[in-house]
């Protein structure tokens, strides 16, 4: 037995050497592999995108000078460390537009199209009537129009651009646009939602901020939302695009009663109070510049909750955040340092002061610190958004917009981009009056509906305050950019006012807001300047 044993051990010596060889080279072949496979950078995960959207704030309404040549295009006295953040770590936009009201601007930005387009040109009840408003201003000068009440079935919104590429959308605070934004693709909303959730204070209280104010304009909640989605898509592992509408920096105005006290104590507010005769005590919250630098700030902090989650989350490398206004405003505050309002006009106007809006974005691929001064419009989002998400921004069909990403990355505008048409349509009464614009490279051509005969044309390059009409200097320019203005509304019909048959001077003359039209209305060769851009109004 001993024998045979030996014998097989013998013969088997070749065999088990074999076997040990052939295990020994497997194994360096598979470390061989795992070590090939490591060194190849793994496929980049699809980014996030997470959108800032902020309620009435000025192009000067920050800290942030929108124009590094221009000391009135920032805010001086309000302090923003996170937006002042943003521009530092992303990129500032010079020239961004939007809407001269909140709800077009909105659905401008859900739908990639420009309000001719879409026919969403303002928040405002129709009366039951499709095209003209006949009931609402009977006896004006033309007959405005009514607007569409919702975003149209058949256009192609964020969410739902984004879910074929494999993303999750929020919207958070702020909708008013009517409809449910579910039914648009959002997984996770705050409903069909107008200003009034944004306003904590009941409209009746004017006068002071109560002590026990915690989450003035539903800031710290929101946030906390927001946050809390962000949260949970990393940890599925999903992207995701998210939509933070914040109600600041909306009238009704809000802040935490300590921010408010810390503002009460500058110098300059209370160099203020005491120009206008009044105090920290007597005055209505609406006017107090206190509680606007307050909201501003409290909304800051909010903004950098947002920003420290991003980091804490190690997402950092991998998420885009957009901030931008949803319309122009223009904020007396600017005046506590002796500075004037840089452009002409104001919600509801397509005047500068209207449309021109902050914009800064940070990403990766964007150079921190960098500045863009071609013309960029919030109906441009949606194709960015896209493109980034690794979709093809040509296929979507019927919009207006185009992707800024490549730019972003640092592709250098050609001329084509530079001096496309921006295209801008508000054919209501209301604080202003009907009337379209049109902005191509630095020339603008506005057309006022109640006097059609008076030409307009701006040089935006030496005339941001939109001061000298040079139409009658440049009548072909103006020809020509007035036309383009007039097929488009055509092309995609628009709704155009109409002469009013039964316009009564006497009465247009008593409404409210006659005075405001007067001096913000149409007007050959230079206009009078306003009380509060004097000094700075030719820039």
């Amino acid at each position: 037995m001993k024998n045979i044993l030996q014998t097989l051990l013998c013969a088997s010596v070749p065999f088990m050497k074999y076997i040990i060889t052939f295990q020994v080279t497997v194994t360096l072949l598979l470390l061989n592999c795992v070590s090939t496979l490591a060194a190849v950078p793994a496929a980049p995960s699809k980014p996030n995108i997470i959108l800032l959207f902020i309620d009435d704030w000025a192009w000067n309404g920050s800290p942030v000078p929108m124009d590094d040549k221009m000391e009135n295009s920032r805010m001086p006295v309000l302090q923003m460390p996170n937006v002042e953040r943003l521009a530092r770590e992303g990129m500032k936009f010079r020239n961004a537009y939007a809407s001269p009201q909140c709800s077009p601007s909105r659905v401008c930005v859900q739908t990639g199209q420009s309000s001719p387009r879409n026919g969403f040109t303002v928040f405002m009840n129709d009366r039951g009537q499709d095209y003209f408003d006949k009931k609402g201003y009977p006896e004006f000068p033309v007959i405005p129009c009514v607007s569409d009440m919702t975003i149209d079935t058949d256009a192609v919104t964020i969410p739902e651009a984004l879910k074929p590429l494999g993303y999750d959308s929020a919207h958070i605070g702020k909708w008013h646009m009517r409809g449910d934004p579910g039914d648009e693709g959002y997984v996770l909303h705050d409903g069909d939602t107008s200003n009034d959730p944004g306003n904590t204070l009941p409209k009746e209280n004017n006068q002071r901020l109560p002590d026990d104010m915690s989450d003035p304009k539903l800031m710290f909640s929101v946030t906390e939302k927001a946050i809390r989605f962000m949260n949970k898509q990393v940890k599925v592992g999903k992207p995701f695009y998210l939509q933070i509408s914040h109600y600041a920096m909306h009238e009704g105005r809000e802040c935490l009663p300590a921010t408010r006290e810390k503002y009460v104590q500058h110098p300059l507010v209370q160099a203020w109070y005491k120009k206008n005769n009044t105090s920290a005590d007597k005055i209505n919250r609406k006017q107090d510049p206190a509680i606007w630098l307050g909201m501003g700030e409290d909304l800051d902090g909010r903004i950098g909750a947002v920003l420290d989650r991003i980091e804490e989350l190690g997402i950092e490398d991998n998420t885009y955040v957009v901030m931008i206004s949803d319309n122009g405003y223009r904020h007396k505050e600017l005046q506590l340092t002796g500075l004037t309002q840089p452009l002409h006009g104001a919600k509801w106007w397509v005047w500068q002061g209207g449309i021109r809006v902050p914009m800064i974005v940070r990403g990766p691929g964007i150079k921190p610190g960098s500045v863009f001064n071609g013309n960029v419009v919030n109906y441009d989002l949606l194709p960015t958004f896209v493109e980034w998400a690794g979709g093809d921004p040509k296929k979507l069909s019927n919009i207006d917009g185009v992707s800024l990403a490549s730019y972003m990355a640092g592709q250098q505008p050609d001329a084509a981009f530079l001096n496309r048409y921006l295209y801008f349509h508000y054919p209501h009464y209301r604080s202003g009056m009907p009337h379209s614009a049109i902005v191509s490279g630095l020339r603008k051509v506005l057309h006022f509906y109640e006097q059609p005969n008076v030409p307009m044309l701006f040089d935006l390059s030496s005339d941001q305050g939109e001061v000298n009409n040079i139409a009658l200097a440049d009548p072909q320019e103006h020809q020509r950019l007035h036309d383009e203005l007039m097929r488009f509304l055509k092309e995609v019909n628009a709704r155009i006012p109409q002469p009013n048959p039964d316009y009564d001077p006497a009465v247009y003359k008593q409404s409210d807001g006659y005075e405001q039209r007067m001096t913000w209305g149409p007007f050959k060769d230079r206009r009078p300047l306003d009380d509060d851009e004097i000094k700075n109004a030719d820039n």
